[in-house]
């Protein structure tokens, strides 16, 4: 079964440290105009890596198991 998820960015909290960018082994975020944004949701596995690492919990991940 593929583990997928899908991501809530809370852009209030986003500082744009970029740690979640430089964690992120799909590839799946970049900084924008000094925010998180979500590139590519589509590539995201769901490893939680962006949630674990961001210091100011602006990132959610919704496991969705297929």
């Amino acid at each position: 079964m593929a583990k997928k998820g899908k991501l809530t960015i809370h852009k209030q909290l986003c500082k744009g440290c970029a740690v979640c960018v430089h964690f992120c082994p799909a590839k799946v975020l970049r900084i924008e105009e000094f925010k998180i944004n979500v590139a590519e949701p589509d590539k995201c596995i769901g490893c939680m890596m962006c949630e674990l690492r961001c210091p100011d919990f602006a990132i959610e991940v919704e496991v969705i198991n297929e």
